[in-house]
């Protein structure tokens, strides 16, 4: 053993112990999933994920100060299962690389990666902890998510800006219809085509018009 420098030696033990606080920490999260998805995402207690973990409540916050710093640490789980969904390669689109069928696929998959687990929707897209807000690094994550969508509008030939509020204010329109009158349903699915094609025509209709007065 005598060519392991002494410096590794040190460190094993180091990354020993990380690994394994690391791997509390995304038991502690992935019990926090499970209460929020029986319960409600409003009802997560420190009690209750203390007994869920096999932990009394005051030892969670060796791992996370917070209540709020558990719900940040679901945020960015959240962000980063919803980069990859909202990732499109070529390949996705079936040979039909429009930038109008890749504003239908990315509504489509906004809409799956929403309806299918209406708690974490609430986190990441609607404000219903009144007193949580992401910290800069994670929230740093759904800015950069979002920077895709006006990439897709600048191909599209669209305003990144106005062009993008309208079409956020479509989806989490369809999403939040399907989950209060149909949940587990298509009603408002159904509809995710037509929206696009009829914000595609309204929005690069506009665009024209700016570009000849």
């Amino acid at each position: 053993m005598s060519g392991i420098p002494n410096g590794n030696r040190d460190e094993a033990p180091e990354g020993r112990v990380a690994l394994r606080r690391k791997r509390t920490e995304d038991e502690i999260v992935a019990a926090a999933w499970d209460l929020v998805h029986e319960h409600g995402l409003g009802s997560l207690s420190m009690r209750d994920l203390g007994e869920r973990v096999g932990m009394k409540a005051q030892s969670l916050y060796s791992y996370f100060a917070s209540k709020n710093d558990i719900y940040d640490a679901m945020f960015r789980e959240g962000q980063i299962a919803f980069a990859a969904t909202m990732t499109i390669t070529p390949d996705d689109l079936g040979g039909d690389e429009s930038p109008q069928a890749e504003l239908r696929m990315a509504c489509h998959r906004f809409f799956e990666y929403c309806t299918s687990d209406t708690a974490r929707y609430q986190l990441m897209f609607q404000r219903v902890i009144p007193d949580f807000v992401p910290s800069p690094q994670t929230y740093e994550l759904a800015v950069e998510t979002l920077g895709l969508a006006r990439e897709r509008m600048l191909a599209a030939g669209l305003d990144p800006d106005r062009d993008l509020d309208l079409w956020t204010a479509i989806l989490t329109g369809l999403v939040d219809q399907q989950i209060s009158n149909d949940p587990g349903g298509t009603r408002w699915e159904r509809l995710i085509d037509d929206a696009v094609d009829m914000f595609f025509a309204f929005a690069t209709a506009r665009a024209g018009s700016r570009r000849n007065p």
